[in-house]
């Protein structure tokens, strides 16, 4: 079945040469304005907001981009896509099974935050970090004809497996998100969807997987129905990176905030704070903020960690040059002691 073909450097608005750098920019510009909870169209603005996280996702990454950038010069027309990247010719579908009676499925996810053409070219089986695929193996090791000499028994449905994209928001309040899973007969064609309320709990982890107990696939002669588990996966966020519960962003400061200490206003996931700078800070150092990272458990959450980078200034004008060469002539400070 045909996929659109996703031009992740127009999403993100940087040329094919773009430095690392310059791709990360871009995406933290972009994010900050189409983040759901601050963008005018709540709900184009989640659109758009996984989607940019799927484009870095890829060339925000040097090993994806450098798959990305093997699938050819099609990548110019935006064209459909009928074949996987080089080397990822058994990757090339969405999760798959089979049924009782040997016939063969197909199953895609909407609404889990990832497009079909990154879950066939950069899901888990086409190389996306995390090892197995994110679908899993979803029939038995026996082949078709094992099944059908079992078809009289009852048998339990197989398991469904996919990716859910959350943003840190949601992890810090819990979400609700409507799921819908395509079911299709590779053999026939014949499609039938279901929609499911997913219920993010609070402080769930990357990795982690919500379970959706009887939303798999059907049982034959009254067996159960399988579930569904959906990994989490964390969207990225402008601001900050994640460890375990806390997390990690950066302040930049003046010289002279450094120096003389100061009060500067700070980005959390609730809000903006002011977090009092001390005397003397050096670049590198890291202010922590108690209880605001994310949660875990018991009331409790991880900490913020703000990491100090001191920015010079590019231009100074004559009176400032001045100011600065008496600062100069009058400091007894040596970055580089006699040794």
């Amino acid at each position: 079945m045909p996929i659109e073909f996703k031009d992740y450097y127009q999403i993100l608005g940087v040329p094919r040469n773009a430095s690392t750098e310059d791709i990360k920019k871009s995406f933290r510009t972009l994010a900050r304005k189409y983040h759901p909870d601050v963008a005018k169209d709540k709900k184009a603005g989640e659109i758009k907001f996984k989607e940019i996280n799927e484009a870095y996702e890829v060339i925000g990454d040097p090993e994806n981009r450098k798959k990305y950038d093997q699938l050819g010069a099609d990548w110019k027309h935006g064209a459909e896509f009928r074949q996987p990247p080089p080397g990822r010719e058994g990757a090339f579908r969405h999760a798959a099974g089979r049924g009782a009676d040997g016939e063969e499925f197909d199953f895609k996810f909407e609404g889990a935050g990832f497009s079909d053409f990154f879950e066939q070219f950069f899901g888990g089986r086409a190389g996306h970090p995390g090892g197995s695929s994110p679908f899993g193996s979803r029939w038995s090791t026996g082949g078709a004809d094992e099944m059908r000499e079992q078809s009289a028994a009852a048998q339990p449905g197989q398991d469904v497996r996919g990716d859910i994209l959350i943003t840190l928001e949601e992890v810090l309040k819990g979400a609700i998100r409507a799921i819908t899973v395509r079911r299709t007969n590779a053999r026939t064609g014949q499609e039938e969807s279901h929609t499911f309320q997913v219920r993010i709990p609070a402080g769930v982890r990357a990795g982690q997987s919500i379970r959706l107990r009887g939303k798999g696939d059907a049982g034959f002669a009254g067996g159960g129905a399988g579930d569904m588990y959906l990994r989490v996966r964390y969207a990225q966020h402008p601001d900050f990176q994640t460890h375990g519960a806390d997390l990690i962003g950066n302040l930049e400061l003046a010289p002279w905030e450094a120096v003389l200490g100061a009060t500067i206003p700070v980005q959390t996931l609730e809000g903006k704070i002011s977090l009092k700078i001390p005397p003397g800070t050096q670049e590198g150092y890291q202010l922590r903020v108690r209880g605001k990272g994310l949660p875990v458990g018991n009331a409790k959450r991880g900490d913020l960690y703000v990491g100090v980078s001191i920015q010079i200034p590019p231009q100074s004008s004559e009176d400032e040059k001045r100011l600065w060469k008496q600062l100069a002539a009058k400091s007894t400070f040596n970055p580089r002691p006699a040794g």
